[in-house]
């Protein structure tokens, strides 16, 4: 199973606010079998520790280091959201990422996530994606 796929990846959605954004992204994890249930919860404890927005309309969500052993296998989630969500702090997010690394893994695909993303004219390009396959053209460096 690939780390990213087209049926990982939800284009034009509407999400009322930052909790429900990553429980949107976690539940993408969680259907395609990546991770067990409890790996949402989890990812809402992560961001009550620090905030998972990175800047450039980016936020990076993902789990607890306590939250591993419900990581089934690595797996990634692409939530496309052109109206934007706030993460607090005036800080708008067009672009969810869930990440869900087994062992070690997680260091290296958050690696490869933000050289993609330190672009601005990569997240421009993510934003206004009209399909899930430019998507994986511009995320396929982490794939």
């Amino acid at each position: 199973m690939s780390i990213l796929n087209e049926a990982n990846i939800l284009l034009n959605q509407k999400l009322a606010n930052k909790t429900e954004a990553i429980k949107a992204t976690g539940q993408i994890l969680v259907d395609r079998g990546y991770v067990k249930a409890e790996y949402i919860e989890a990812m809402l404890q992560r961001e009550e520790m620090s905030s998972t927005y990175m800047g450039n309309f980016i936020a990076i969500p993902h789990g607890t280091e306590e939250a591993k052993a419900a990581v089934l296998e690595s797996g990634l989630s692409v939530i496309q959201a052109p109206e934007g969500v706030d993460f607090g702090g005036g800080n708008i997010v067009k672009i969810l990422i869930g990440i869900a690394g087994k062992g070690n893994e997680h260091l290296d695909i958050l690696s490869k996530i933000a050289i993609v993303c330190s672009e601005e004219e990569n997240v421009e390009k993510l934003v206004q994606a009209g399909s899930k396959e430019e998507i994986l053209q511009l995320l396929s460096e982490v794939n």
